[in-house]
């Protein structure tokens, strides 16, 4: 498919804004750390939206060449390859305080293909969709397949959610719509409002990228400029519909057990995991739960032991 130059200036512009220089030294640490394996550093999340890394953790992606090259440990590779990616937490000095950050270790390859439709569930593509920026590339051949990767991301999140689209519909409608079918699909603690609050913050991101992408699709859309937004149509037939709908279903289920997995996982290879995953629970949802000391030294048993509590008290949703 023809790369779309207007979709792919949109998809940059997040790179190109200023950006504190705590972050470059979060970067320069990340690079640091994984050395030459490092292909490149993506930010993302509430701190790239506030612009600072005292709003939360910081949130990354690193890069890397292969899990083998990022990793002298072969369990950590392993776990790696089996169910990407590997999840850590890093504490870096600057100026008179500690930047926490939290990242997540991907290969370059598998990052290409989880920004794809061969990909099947959406936990890469619908991240990878949202505003992110690039902090480093390790070549400009490097640089280029991120940012078209970041514009697959866009293309996939927008093609699983129109067939859902039965009438004609804004670019918010169409983004709402799709973060709450890719929240659906995995074990979100996430509060009322939160697709609401993305939009609003990025509006003009999301209205630009539906846009680029849509109007280079002319055969299959109808643009109607009304009421000082557009709005656009897409023809699907009814088994085109109960397919994406199908597929849905389908992910729904495999994200809740790959999210359950996930955070076993997490708990192993992040610093004080299991306290993480419960104050990250507690900061979305409200619902708070005391750990107890042979919990923390068990992160699995903790896991399985807390999960049913959370999820009656309706912490993931």
């Amino acid at each position: 498919m023809m790369l779309s130059l207007q979709l792919l200036d949109v998809v940059r512009q997040p790179s190109k804004r200023a950006l504190p220089e705590s972050i470059n030294a979060v970067s320069q640490a990340l690079e640091r750390k994984y050395g030459r394996a490092t292909m490149g550093i993506l930010f993302y999340g509430s701190c790239l939206r506030a612009r600072s890394d005292q709003e939360s953790l910081v949130d990354c992606y690193v890069l890397v060449e292969t899990y083998s090259a990022a990793y002298q440990s072969k369990w950590l590779a392993a776990a790696n390859w089996a169910l990407p990616p590997n999840v850590f937490y890093l504490s870096i000095p600057f100026a008179d305080r500690m930047i926490r950050v939290k990242y997540a270790v991907l290969s370059l390859t598998d990052f290409e293909r989880g920004v794809t439709s061969h990909w099947f569930h959406s936990y890469f593509w619908a991240r990878f969709a949202q505003p992110t920026a690039l902090l480093l590339a390790a070549t400009p051949e490097v640089e280029r397949r991120i940012f078209h990767g970041l514009v697959q991301a866009v293309r996939t999140f927008v093609g699983n959610t129109l067939p859902y689209m039965t009438q004609a519909f804004t670019a918010e409608q169409l983004w709402q719509t799709g973060l709450m079918l890719t929240y659906g699909a995995e074990l979100r603690s996430e509060p009322k409002g939160r697709v609401q609050t993305l939009w609003a913050h990025d509006r003009e991101y999301y209205e630009r990228v539906t846009q680029a992408l849509l109007l280079s699709q002319p055969s299959c859309l109808r643009i109607d400029q009304g009421e000082g937004q557009s709005r656009y149509m897409v023809t699907y037939n009814s088994r085109e519909r109960l397919g994406n709908r199908y597929g849905w279903v389908v992910r729904k289920i495999q994200g809740k057990i790959l999210s359950i997995l996930r955070l076993m996982k997490a708990a192993f290879t992040f610093q004080g995991g299991a306290d993480y995953l419960i104050w990250k629970i507690e900061r979305h949802s409200g619902v708070k739960i005391e750990l107890t000391p042979a919990q923390r030294r068990h992160p699995i048993w903790a896991g399985l032991t807390t999960f049913w509590r959370l999820y009656r008290q309706g912490a993931f949703r």
